[in-house]
């Protein structure tokens, strides 16, 4: 509340919102064969909601973690999103059931194949140029925080 009444006080609206990079998000190590991935951990509705919209750029080995309350066919859309995405769906074990390529700033939907614990979001193409395909298991997974 104090942070809106500065803002406020400096004159513009105290109801902004501030996007996820400004926020302060978990993140957790995966593997995805020889590859690393720091992803970032979106768990409770606000986090998942807010998403990767608005970024600007990110960096080749990071990604986003979409932990889900329970496993269900899940889509994702591009609202707002200013980057070019692929998109692995999981299931609870970490396994990649599809992978989706997404582009910025539409509302198509882009949805599980069979139901999924996780969504992996990544630069375009990252899965594909590194021979990372449906079947596969991301090591890691284990540690993600529970949904919220």
């Amino acid at each position: 509340m104090l942070l809106r009444l500065f803002i406020l006080f400096l004159g513009v609206s105290p109801w902004l919102t501030f996007p996820a990079a400004a926020q302060s998000l978990p993140t957790i190590e995966l593997a995805a064969g020889m590859h690393r991935i720091e992803a970032e951990v979106v768990n409770t509705p606000a986090t998942r909601m807010q998403g990767l919209m608005n970024r600007e750029s990110m960096p080749v080995h990071r990604g986003m973690l979409f932990v889900f309350d329970a496993e269900a066919r899940h889509c994702m859309w591009m609202k707002n999103t200013l980057l070019p995405l692929s998109v692995a769906f999981l299931d609870d074990d970490g396994r990649i059931l599809n992978v989706e390529e997404m582009k910025p700033q539409t509302l198509n939907n882009h949805c599980a194949a069979r139901p999924a614990r996780y969504a992996l979001e990544m630069n375009a193409g990252w899965f594909g140029s590194r021979g990372i395909k449906p079947g596969m298991q991301l090591r890691g997974i284990d540690r993600a925080p529970p949904p919220r």
